[in-house]
């Protein structure tokens, strides 16, 4: 799809398909717009599988790149079970971006969809989950198929902690916490 320069102008809550090398150009635009203090990342998912492990990760790293406002690492996951009661503690002027694992078509995988816009966790396993975000990143990390579960539990590893720093890395580029 085109660069994310035209996204913004033309189809506001449309998802665009991005490599790890055209997400510094969407983080950008948030910076432009937004303080790091004013946003918050919320970076969904598990430690208990590693296609879901996407989350926590990238959230991990956010926190290490020095951002402050972090819900979702590997020590302290936001996950189905608690995602609701996360979401209760984040301040009311705070700049949603929500970051999630999910499962794509072929061609899809190993890419980003990002949105100006939230993102709906757990959709591609059949979840149903409440929207999060003002604007979103979802980390296409394996093909969809009939056993989703199965298919996160057997994704690649490499390729999650590939995907994970891939977005902490644009992230931090973008709002200069990187040399």
């Amino acid at each position: 799809m085109g660069d994310y320069a035209g996204f913004q102008q033309e189809e506001s809550a449309a998802k665009i398909k991005l490599t790890g090398q055209q997400l510094q150009g969407f983080f950008t635009n948030i910076a432009q717009q937004h303080t790091r203090d004013q946003i918050t990342f919320v970076c969904i998912g598990t430690d208990r599988s590693t296609g879901d492990a996407l989350g926590p990760l990238t959230g991990s790293r956010l926190l290490e790149y020095g951002f402050p406002n972090v819900i979702g690492t590997l020590q302290d996951p936001c996950d189905a079970c608690n995602l609701e009661t996360k979401l209760q503690d984040i301040q009311a002027e705070s700049i949603v971006i929500a970051i999630d694992a999910c499962l794509g078509k072929p061609s899809s995988v190993n890419c980003f969809f990002v949105s100006a816009g939230p993102l709906n966790p757990a959709q591609s396993v059949g979840g149903a989950l409440p929207s999060v975000g003002h604007y979103s990143v979802a980390a296409v990390v394996n093909v969809q198929g009939p056993k989703p579960y199965w298919t996160l539990q057997v994704t690649s590893l490499y390729l999650v902690m590939t995907m994970a720093e891939e977005i902490a890395h644009a992230a931090a580029s973008a709002f200069g916490l990187t040399t």
